[in-house]
């Protein structure tokens, strides 16, 4: 069992990680890529990439120090490392957290893994649904706003955790629709706040004026 768990493991961060690389070819390929890949993210593309890598660097850490003592998911977002998941002992989890820490590029480390054995796959399944239906609130037109492509999600047992680059306004209403969204047990934000000027200027290279395919 041990050794399938580590399989498990090694192919989820073989698959983020082919994700990160595959994302690449048409950012870097061309301006069309990039004029679409920005308008999605507040984060520049080169964040975007750095934050897939850090991923990869903290799971890798985690399955080669901890192995089968632990089965942690790490979300990261504007070098904001989130982790989630299960280890069966305070020592266990104290040591993925030091790891996601000591991890070149990490800004700060949100713990919310619990101590107990993993869920079970009818739990992952729940939350899997209860981030689809947050993340299609989120993209309700009616819903003016916040946007849900500036709002990362993860579910964990029924518990949201909402991260992104978002205004007051915005991170108060993205609280909001999770909160109030069926089957969802507790939300807690790991919203970066930024400044409404700071909106404006992330936001401003977004404008199509501002693609280098309005250049032409």
């Amino acid at each position: 069992m041990n050794t399938f768990k580590a399989l498990l493991k090694n192919l989820l961060i073989a698959g983020l990680l082919a994700s990160s690389l595959s994302a690449c070819v048409p950012l870097i390929a061309g301006g069309v890529g990039t004029g679409v890949a920005s308008t999605i993210d507040r984060r520049t593309y080169a964040e975007q990439y750095k934050d897939q890598e850090l991923e990869v660097k903290i799971m890798r850490a985690i399955n080669r120090k901890l192995d089968d003592k632990a089965n942690v998911s790490t979300t990261v977002f504007n070098k904001r490392v989130l982790l989630t998941g299960q280890a069966l002992s305070e020592s266990y989890k104290a040591e993925a957290a030091k790891l996601a820490r000591e991890t070149e590029g990490v800004a700060s480390v949100f713990d919310e893994v619990t101590v107990g054995w993993p869920a079970t796959f009818g739990t992952g399944a729940s939350d899997r649904l209860i981030t689809s239906s947050v993340k299609t609130r989120l993209f309700d037109p009616e819903l003016k706003s916040v946007s849900g492509h500036h709002v990362k999600v993860v579910t964990e047992s029924g518990i949201v955790y909402l991260m992104g680059l978002l205004g007051q306004s915005e991170a108060d209403a993205a609280v909001k629709i999770a909160s109030t969204t069926r089957n969802v047990t507790k939300v807690v934000s790991v919203i970066e706040v930024i400044s409404d000027e700071e909106i404006k200027r992330l936001d401003k290279k977004l404008e199509p004026s501002n693609s280098p395919t309005s250049q032409r």
